[in-house]
């Protein structure tokens, strides 16, 4: 690779939303357990940042854990609360209304708020957070942004934050409708659940 001035793209440091103990913490419900048998029986989530053209883009995105597929997401210019409840507006509007799943999470600020819990309980949705420090707790959603930030970000040119936003969203839809796994049996997320559901 020196030979022939190659580079590889590397992971940097992430943002983290732990303030300290500011609302409720949640049980750790999940304890590592990242498999589902079902759509929409473990959810998990997370935020994640990125510098672009000196300012600041944050993901919230909401994978389901049965096929890895990213089911509501929110892009904002600052980590508000604005953000979360967008997020999940955009799952309540696609659970079955039947569903009761657990959704995952760290110990952000945002996480600990009684708005954020409240919604939670309107929608049956049971909360689950991670231990306080310990990202192997929500490495499902880790490896996503890893892979994502490897992918489409680092090493990549973006003019401004508008083209990286249009850009982060293609990326989503290819990862959840493309971009092919070998834990889904060479499928997309997308085509793993519609084929599971056949």
């Amino acid at each position: 690779m020196k030979i022939l001035h190659l580079q590889a793209k590397q992971r940097r440091s992430k943002y983290k939303s732990y303030k300290g103990e500011v609302g409720k913490v949640a049980p750790n419900i999940l304890k590592r357990n990242f498999e589902a048998n079902k759509p929409f029986e473990k959810l998990t989530t997370d935020v994640t940042e990125f510098s672009v053209c000196e300012e600041k883009i944050y993901l919230s995105p909401i994978m389901d854990l049965y096929n890895r597929e990213i089911i509501a997401y929110s892009i904002s210019r600052s980590p508000n609360f604005w953000q979360t409840k967008e997020m999940l507006n955009g799952l309540f509007k696609k659970m079955p209304s039947n569903a009761r799943p657990v959704l995952h999470s760290d110990q952000g600020w945002q996480y600990q708020m009684r708005e954020y819990q409240q919604l939670l309980v309107e929608h049956n949705v049971t909360q689950s957070m991670s231990r306080k420090g310990n990202c192997l707790d929500n490495s499902s959603m880790e490896n996503f942004f890893g892979r994502l930030k490897v992918e489409m970000f680092f090493g990549e040119k973006f003019q401004t934050t508008d083209e990286f936003i249009r850009r982060l969203e293609e990326y989503i839809a290819y990862y959840n409708n493309e971009r092919i796994s070998l834990k889904l049996k060479g499928m997309s997320p997308i085509q793993y659940r519609t084929h599971s559901q056949d």
